[in-house]
């Protein structure tokens, strides 16, 4: 495989999302060559951080480079803060000459990427190793709130769930005005016809997304990956819907670095979360009244 790339490849970075740790230990294999994560924005000139190609440890972004500082600020309504033990987390803040100065004739936007000490706010928390090592486990500029206070960081869950062979991808929303979160997932089309002829269940992947049966497994598998991360009842959809195609940068649904757009896709299926909320409250007032009865 090694030779396939020319046979001088000395070691490969990536970036963007998160790679699972046992993707990046198996491409270290198949390519015989370090495989290290690296994080930046656009706001930072791209690059801000990077492991080293000597580090055998896997699922961090290594440190800053040299022209960047980077500090965490205290996010105390999803419990991450810089006294947290034994990792300090929070969201990451940076500063240096690499740090971009401003959106272009958006001075709105600009004066919220930045503190008032000049620190842009990148919206990434993060957790920092004593070695200086930085991991991203969480996205702050995504939470929503439900109606009962409680606050619920979707990404996190997505990340979760998208472990399951069975799920390829996933939205998760939630309304302020109302106390459950419901889901939008697409089923890995592979999976899921392995799973239709298990079952003897026919049709296309399209019609496979309606069956009843379809939507237990999967149900099956949200509780498992809910229950073996130990999520809240809440962290986990109370209804979702099966959607049979991807979402992509094509239909505007991800950005061309493969970033959900949230306000797209909540646009995009605002009917049927409508009718999955209207779904949560019928069984509710069914129950309801079947206690009093």
């Amino acid at each position: 495989m090694r030779a396939l790339l020319g046979g001088q490849v000395r070691f490969m970075v990536t970036g963007s999302a998160p790679i699972e740790k046992q993707v990046i230990d198996f491409l270290k294999i198949v390519f015989s060559c370090p495989i290290v994560e690296g994080y930046g924005l656009t706001e930072s000139s791209a690059g801000s951080c990077v492991a080293d190609v000597d580090d055998n440890l896997t699922g961090h972004v290594g440190g800053p480079f040299e022209c960047n500082k980077i500090r965490l600020k205290d996010i105390p309504e999803m419990s991450y803060m810089s006294s947290d033990k034994p990792y300090p987390r929070g969201e990451i803040c940076m500063y240096g000459p690499s740090i971009f100065s401003g959106y272009y004739k958006r001075p709105d936007k600009t004066a919220e990427a930045f503190d008032a000490e000049g620190w842009f706010l990148t919206g990434d928390v993060a957790q920092i190793y004593p070695n200086g090592s930085i991991k991203i486990i969480d996205r702050s500029k995504n939470i929503f709130k439900l109606s009962q206070g409680e606050y619920i960081a979707p990404e996190k869950i997505e990340q979760i769930m998208n472990m399951s062979p069975l799920i390829a991808q996933m939205f998760l929303y939630g309304d302020s005005f109302k106390n459950v979160c419901v889901a939008v997932i697409v089923p890995e089309e592979s999976e899921a016809q392995k799973w239709a002829t298990a079952n003897g269940v026919s049709g296309s992947f399209a019609e496979l997304c309606e069956d009843a049966g379809l939507k237990k497994a999967v149900q099956e598998e949200i509780l498992k990956l809910a229950t073996a991360n130990k999520l809240s009842s809440l962290e986990k959809p109370k209804e979702f819907i099966l959607h049979a195609d991807l979402f992509s940068a094509e239909n505007n649904i991800l950005t061309p670095t493969f970033k959900l757009k949230r306000n797209v896709a909540k646009e995009v299926f605002m009917k049927q979360i409508g009718q999955m909320y209207e779904k949560v409250e019928a069984a509710e007032a069914a129950r309801a009244a079947g206690s009093k009865a």
